[in-house]
């Protein structure tokens, strides 16, 4: 078990090609969105239309309460995410729906989480990974991760996360002292 791990970048883009490819319009915008936003699953299931659309269009940046914490964090929608959303909002199946990802027949207001988690793994497993490797918080880490990565900058992905403590994002990350080791070399003074 333990934590699971991000997807790589490869893996965006293969699971972003396939579900292109197979015209799945509202899971290409849940995977996009879902990459984009950071959110736990929770909190992802639950967003309604006027929270990422207002007039008449995708919004740029949008902010929301977690559940889990009951603190708001904010969130870029990329250009490519408010496409996908575009598209899914505009669908006949989402006339009248004021929550983005409705639900069908025990929740009618909404997927479920444990909807949400069928669906990555499906989308995991598409691209030829281990589904058990993967989850929903895979998602959510995705993007930090490569964010991570590339600035080594903690602050921005505790904003990110929405985490108060700076040890959470540190765990979360699993920053070690190799990380640590890796940016120190990099810097010249």
């Amino acid at each position: 078990m333990g934590q699971k791990r991000p997807l790589q970048p490869k893996h965006v883009w293969a699971i972003r090609a396939r579900l292109e490819l197979a015209e799945n319009i509202r899971d290409l915008a849940l995977f996009n969105l879902a990459v984009d936003s950071k959110l736990r699953g929770c909190d992802l299931v639950r967003l309604l239309v006027a929270d990422v659309f207002t007039a008449g269009r995708v919004k740029e940046r949008t902010s929301i309460l977690q559940s889990k914490t009951n603190q708001p964090v904010q969130f870029e929608i990329t250009p490519d995410t408010r496409n996908s959303l575009r598209a899914w909002i505009d669908d006949p199946v989402m006339t009248g729906s004021d929550f983005l990802w409705p639900g069908r027949l025990h929740n009618p207001d909404h997927i479920s989480t444990r909807q949400y988690a069928r669906l990555v793994k499906g989308w995991v497993a598409s691209i030829g990974l281990e589904p058990s490797g993967f989850g929903t918080h895979s998602l959510r880490r995705t993007k930090v991760a490569q964010i991570y990565k590339k600035t080594g900058n903690l602050r921005a992905v505790q904003l990110l996360l929405g985490h108060s403590k700076m040890d959470s994002t540190v765990r979360y990350l699993g920053v070690d002292l190799e990380d640590a080791l890796a940016i120190s070399e990099g810097v010249e003074i």
